[in-house]
């Protein structure tokens, strides 16, 4: 595969200060991160260009220049990287991470003992409200249920274990894109819901996934402060009217905060 650098044919140079400074810290930050050396010449190299592109896309020669790679070397690492899936091309932009790390991200996240260390919280929650709790966790545009506790009422709302959810309907995917980063999807229609969610602490959503069903969310974040997981109470709107769901709102946020007690946060 060809290199295609986002600016066209040849070198790509900055054209405004903003550039420069961005190019520098870009540069900057790669050498702090990459200071601890393995002695594994390729294995180093590979790390340092991913970590050139984790703060978004960027394009061959900023990547060749924040590594400080020659452009053979760089060709031949994004080459690769990009074979195996740790990188990805986008048009017209450059070179993000690809599909296999969000893959690797997603499994390394149910490794961790955060399904253990919620689980608790997660039946608290189910026992309080009488609903369905979930606890999700993101994987690029999606949202993975890795733990669920059904509620005990005929009536009652199911996530498999496993299931894979858009974050554009639903409130647990309102939380993800309300504390997290922004999707690769157009997501303007719930713009408002998500500015709410950011004011009150936790989302909302009546009939958006599936007809008939109301749901609630909070977010966990993890030790270091970004979000890692999102909580939920789920269940048919007919119990879960909005009324209702504005006094199940204190309880996803403080089990949330139980779970982040556990994680080392409080």
């Amino acid at each position: 595969m060809d290199i295609d650098d986002s600016t066209g044919a040849g070198p790509a140079m900055p054209k405004t200060r903003e550039e420069v400074q961005d190019r520098r810290a870009l540069s900057h930050a790669v050498r702090e991160r990459t200071v601890p050396s393995t002695q594994v010449g390729v294995l180093d190299r590979a790390i340092d260009v991913i970590d050139a592109v984790e703060a978004g896309a960027r394009s061959f020669t900023a990547i060749a220049e924040a590594t400080g790679l020659t452009k053979p070397t760089a060709h031949r690492m994004i080459n690769s990287l990009t074979a195996h899936g740790f990188l990805m091309h986008v048009d017209g932009v450059g070179y993000a991470l690809g599909p296999r790390l969000l893959n690797l991200a997603t499994t390394a996240m149910r490794e961790l003992p955060l399904r253990q260390l919620a689980r608790p919280a997660l039946e608290q929650l189910a026992r309080s409200t009488g609903e369905s709790a979930q606890l999700y966790v993101r994987d690029g545009n999606r949202r993975i249920c890795i733990d669920a506790v059904e509620s005990e009422n005929e009536l009652r709302t199911i996530v498999p274990i496993g299931a894979s959810l858009p974050l554009g309907r639903g409130s647990a995917g309102k939380v993800f894109l309300a504390w997290g980063p922004p999707a690769d999807e157009d997501m303007s229609d719930i713009r408002r819901s998500i500015f709410t969610a950011r004011r009150r602490g936790w989302a909302d959503s009546y009939g958006e996934r599936e007809p008939g069903v109301a749901s609630v969310s909070a977010p966990i974040f993890a030790p270091s402060g970004p979000l890692l997981a999102a909580i939920s109470v789920s269940g048919p709107d007919a119990r879960l009217a909005p009324m209702r769901a504005k006094r199940y709102g204190p309880a996803v946020v403080e089990a949330a905060r139980q779970v982040e007690g556990l994680l080392g946060n409080r």
